[in-house]
């Protein structure tokens, strides 16, 4: 039997992610800030939108934008002030909107107080704040590794510290040391810097990197698959043995405040394994993102291997999640499109020129018409896209993808004409493609950052034709679309954030279209969506169960529904209910 989802206020959210250094530059630096985002409070209300989400606000060197945290209590000075985020939660909460903020607490920065003194010497009090280990020596004594693993962006996950004659874990970059969840003075001080924020009126977290805060504890190998020096060890550094002790008591401080959560779970995509940190009953997390929904174009052992999009993709996942959650009593994050993702439009739409805009409404249509709660990021409402073909790799500046691009053209001898596979990926993947500068208006910088600046990143030049000025008095356009969907949402509030959800198959609707059924506990009115995910007409027969008649509720297209079938133009997306 299906559970009927108790409400909550984060489940009715809609929550508009902000990359802040991408948003508004509002002192012509070349980077947004708090003030910018302030500003443009009254067009993200104007949306439907009631919740935003800022990636890393913090202090930090910026080795990693912002992931590299040096003070969870002092705000990036070009970002602004502790006093400008007050401003900023003040404003919010007198327009019923709330903040969310990252939480970034399983690493911290190599400049953070924290490891300084871990490092400074083996019996300072910090040093089993993070992890600390010995040099192995191979049999001709060549100092090696305490284990093999490989860091997420490539390379060792140890640095080895010539002042106390150890190496210290960190599996990102060497700047970014990991935290050592096992020890409890460490996690009490974490926790005080959390109600700092919760104190000032912060209304939920977004955890960063959330399943790898508990390690096996022994440290050891991780399993041998190549001939490659190191190995990714993510069985033994990712849902470690502690991690669920770790997240409830992190939740006794959420529930405090009634603070929304949601867990960044990598490398865990398992029903049973997922289920476990969002039902219910075990009091942890609200709601995770599993990262499955930004990996469909990703190799199995690679982001930059080949491994093309196909609706299959997306059904079998849409299909998953929804049908989970419920038996878990849990929740959902519906999403496409994040700060450490290539935009959804390009990679599982289309951004050609003849197809951009319905397919761009056509996404718009899944994620708001899903149980959960959905999360959108910002630009996506005006069908932002990746940087083109044209581009070089002068464009792409992300840490992730030039390591990647750097390491495959050292092993192709430097020749950068040996390398076209690998930029057809960057141009589809890259992070780079998620952090563009928002495209406000046809002025120098997009109306991003004030004309004789220059934008810390790329500025997408189709933003002449996709910016937010030449569709925000349209209804036709994706913007309209996007605002169309969001207040339809609100006002069936019961069927598509609450109803149930009842997959139609392959075999109903052709392997190009995902289709649908929603249906409210409250009235049992039904509706059924369809989407085209391909370049070609798709004709679908619909018939009702209960031999009711669907009229339109919302379409990106002309054609309706006649004689029982629905034919959807290229991207096409009808949702239909019952009358």
């Amino acid at each position: 039997m299906t559970n009927v989802p108790e409400k909550a206020w984060w489940k009715e959210a809609v929550v508009y992610q902000i990359y802040p250094a991408s948003f508004k530059d509002s002192n012509g630096d070349g980077l947004g800030d708090v003030p910018g985002i302030i500003s443009k409070i009254p067009y993200i209300k104007s949306l439907g939108v009631n919740t935003i989400w800022l990636s890393p606000i913090f202090a930090s060197p910026q080795n990693d934008m912002g992931y590299d945290i040096s003070d969870y209590r002092s705000i990036h000075a070009p970002y602004g002030t502790v006093e400008d985020v007050q401003v900023l939660i003040d404003q919010l909460h007198s327009n019923d909107m709330r903040l969310l903020m990252d939480l970034v607490v399983n690493h911290t920065s190599d400049e953070h107080d924290w490891f300084k003194e871990s490092r400074s010497s083996k019996d300072n009090p910090k040093r089993d704040w993070y992890f600390w280990r010995d040099p192995k020596y191979d049999s001709e004594g060549n100092r090696k590794e305490p284990n093999n693993w490989r860091s997420i962006f490539g390379g060792s996950a140890w640095h080895f510290d010539e002042q106390t004659g150890q190496y210290y874990l960190a599996l990102f970059l060497p700047s970014q040391p990991d935290l050592n969840w096992s020890n409890e003075d460490m996690r009490k001080a974490s926790y005080d810097d959390i109600r700092f924020w919760l104190d000032r009126g912060v209304d939920g977290f977004r955890i960063d990197s959330m399943n790898l805060m508990s390690k096996h504890p022994d440290l050891p190998d991780g399993k041998v698959v190549d001939d490659e020096p190191y190995q990714s060890g993510a069985e033994f550094f990712a849902s470690g043995p502690k991690m669920h002790d770790y997240i409830r008591e992190m939740r006794a401080i959420f529930d405090e405040y009634d603070a929304m959560t949601v867990g960044e779970l990598g490398f865990t995509k398992d029903e049973q394994s997922v289920s476990e940190y969002v039902a219910n009953d075990r009091h942890e997390l609200n709601m995770v993102f599993t990262g499955d929904i930004v990996d469909m174009d990703f190799d199995p052992d690679s982001k930059y291997g080949r491994d093309d999009f196909h609706p299959r993709k997306i059904r079998h996942i849409t299909n998953m999640w929804q049908r989970v959650m419920p038996k878990v009593n849990g929740w959902n994050s519906v999403y496409l499109d994040n700060h450490d993702s290539g935009r959804s439009l390009s990679r599982y739409g289309s951004d050609a020129p003849e197809h951009r805009s319905t397919a761009a409404k056509m996404l718009a249509t899944y994620l708001l018409t899903l149980s959960g709660t959905p999360f959108m990021l910002a630009g996506q409402e005006i069908g932002m896209a990746n940087l083109g073909k044209d581009y070089g790799t002068e464009a792409y500046i992300d840490v992730e993808g030039r390591n990647h691009y750097d390491a495959v053209l050292k092993t192709r001898g430097g020749d950068h004409f040996k390398m076209g596979d690998v930029m057809r990926e960057i141009q589809l993947k890259s992070r780079d493609h998620g952090r563009l500068p928002m495209q406000w208006d046809d002025s120098a910088n997009a109306g991003f950052s004030p004309e004789g600046t220059t934008p810390w990143m790329t500025v997408n030049k189709d933003y002449i034709d996709w910016n937010v000025a030449s569709q925000v008095d349209d209804p036709d356009s994706v913007l309209g679309y996007w605002r169309k969907m969001l207040a339809l949402r609100k006002e069936y509030t019961d069927l598509f954030t609450y109803g149930s959800y009842k997959p139609l198959s392959e075999l109903d609707t052709g392997e190009m279209v995902l289709g649908y059924e929603r249906e409210s506990f409250e009235t049992g009115k039904r509706a059924v969506v369809l989407l085209n995910f391909s370049d070609k007409e798709q004709k679908v027969h619909v018939e009702s169960p209960s031999r009711e008649e669907y009229e339109v509720l919302v379409s990106n297209q002309e054609n309706g529904i006649k004689a029982g079938y629905v034919t959807l133009e290229p991207y096409g997306a009808v949702t239909l209910v019952s009358k």
